[in-house]
């Protein structure tokens, strides 16, 4: 959103552009005349004699031979007789054996061209007579090694990933396009004042920024999926919360009259980075088809709707493959399972559709990771890109609507800091999860569990990081019982708590 997830787009300043030898007129010049040519040369010289020389004059001039024109003439077309008739017999013999047919490739056209003439039902020859036209397996295989591979390139990869019985791209993008909006949110910054003497004051100054994302109409009255961090900033470098005020914006070559409607915030789940948005309008909306992302492989095409940078780009569409299932990655310490995709999401697709070969929508986009992700100048990280499975998010969906949050989420009710190695050092205290904070009758304050304590496990298994307390805890459900180990004051103490309900209204 506000460039949490940048990526590199422009060419690495060290990268020099490849170099083409500049053509002179020497590179193509011929053998220079003063070369001399190979091959045996001519002598004046012949016997004893000397250069310029005349032969011997003996007075008497040598007999002549007689000349047998006739003879001659009988042996030229014996030969030729004899030449014609070995070359009639070598071609019957070498189309009649199988293997020298495949060796001196019989066939004047290709395979590839073989098929094209197959395809469209004419083999160059009359139907009565002609030769077996079909191409095994194997000679198509030999044929695509050895001629560049002229089948695959008519037969492209959008077709090679697509499921059976696909529909084309653009029909993809128009079924889609019209259920896919955009997402304005506006923000309210307290911006910290300092005196002009560099001391802080306890003034701030207020003001707004803005973010855009992309959504997906799910229902014909007015519900709109979209990532919760479109209109939730949970940042370390604002913390602005919920957004102010969050306008949806409709696709103006779809529809008419008032495109930008404002909308109400539902509910949303940061760690699930899901939210709900609901618009009032008497358009007739359309509304996206939903399919099944578990049934999803490895390789399959997918197509993504939405608007990079801003509304500028509003409607922009890539294409790709997934890359992964099942894909663990955490973002702001909230580990989600997946798809990782190559499709090209940028800032600004966050909420937006990602969709099947049959027009569905099986994700939504959510992230990419990018060099800024490893803090290294050196790291190059192209189509690495993610969205939430829609069987996942739909129970997810329904609780955001049915309740304004996911019920059933465990909630222990702390608030937490890492303790990492140099500060265990530093301090004196072990590496784990420093309690700042304890909810008042939440599910650690019930059990006994102070600000101070420093959580080193869970359920007997090792933690160090918040995002490992939470992985853990994200396994139970509200209602479920766990034990904590913690350190307080140099001993080792366990509590045994029941997890509560996650609401909105309490402390995570």
């Amino acid at each position: 959103m506000f460039n949490e997830n940048d990526y590199n787009g422009s060419a690495s300043p060290n990268q020099e552009p490849a170099q083409t030898p500049a053509q002179t007129p020497d590179m193509f010049a011929g053998t220079p005349a003063s070369q001399p040519m190979s091959g045996s040369y001519y002598s004046p010289r012949s016997g004893n004699s000397e250069p310029g020389s005349n032969p011997p004059d003996n007075g008497d001039e040598p007999p002549k031979k007689k000349q047998h024109k006739g003879l001659k003439a009988l042996a030229v077309f014996a030969s030729i007789a004899f030449l014609s008739y070995a070359s009639i017999q070598c071609y019957q013999f070498a189309t009649e054996n199988e293997a020298l047919r495949k060796f001196f490739a019989k066939d004047s056209s290709s395979v590839s061209e073989r098929l094209i003439s197959e395809k469209d039902g004419s083999d160059g020859s009359s139907d009565e007579g002609s030769g077996d036209s079909t191409v095994s397996g194997q000679e198509l295989a030999n044929n695509e090694s050895s001629a560049g591979s002229s089948v695959m390139t008519a037969e492209n990869w959008l077709s090679a990933a697509a499921r059976k019985d696909a529909l084309s791209l653009p029909d993809i993008v128009d079924k889609v396009m019209p259920a896919t909006v955009g997402v304005a949110s506006t923000f309210v910054y307290n911006r910290p004042s300092y005196s002009i003497w560099g001391f802080g004051s306890t003034e701030t100054t207020e003001s707004e920024m803005n973010a855009t994302g992309t959504g997906i109409i799910m229902s014909e009255d007015g519900y709109v999926i979209t990532n919760a961090h479109v209109i939730y900033d949970s940042s370390s470098q604002y913390q602005m919360g919920l957004a102010k005020s969050v306008q949806v914006v409709l696709n103006e070559d779809y529809y008419e009259g008032e495109t930008q409607l404002e909308a109400e915030v539902v509910g949303y789940d940061v760690a699930e980075d899901i939210a709900v948005l609901k618009v009032d309008t008497n358009q007739k909306l359309t509304v996206a088809e939903f399919g099944d992302s578990d049934s999803l492989r490895v390789g399959e095409m997918v197509v993504a709707i939405g608007n990079p940078l801003g509304f500028d780009l509003f409607g922009s569409v890539s294409a790709g493959i997934v890359s992964a299932l099942n894909r663990e990655i955490t973002i702001n310490e909230n580990t989600m399972k997946l798809i990782q995709t190559d499709t090209a999401i940028n800032s600004g697709n966050s909420g937006g559709p990602l969709i099947n070969s049959y027009g569905q929508v099986i994700g939504i986009n959510s992230s990419k990771l990018s060099s800024n992700y490893y803090n290294s100048d050196e790291a190059s990280i192209e189509g690495l890109c993610f969205a939430i499975p829609i069987t996942h998010a739909k129970d997810i969906i329904s609780n955001l609507i049915d309740y304004g949050y996911v019920r059933g989420k465990p909630l222990i009710g702390i608030t937490t800091r890492d303790i990492s190695e140099e500060i265990s050092e530093a301090y004196g205290i072990p590496v784990g999860v420093l309690v700042r904070d304890v909810t008042p009758n939440g599910a650690a304050d019930l059990a006994g569990v102070k600000p101070g304590d420093v959580v080193i496990a869970i359920n007997g298994e090792s933690v160090s990081t918040y995002a490992e307390l939470n992985r853990i805890k994200d396994q139970f459900r509200a209602g479920d019982t766990i034990t904590l180990t913690v350190t307080r004051n140099g001993q080792d103490l366990e509590f045994t708590l029941v997890l509560q309900e996650k609401n909105p209204n309490l402390t995570q």
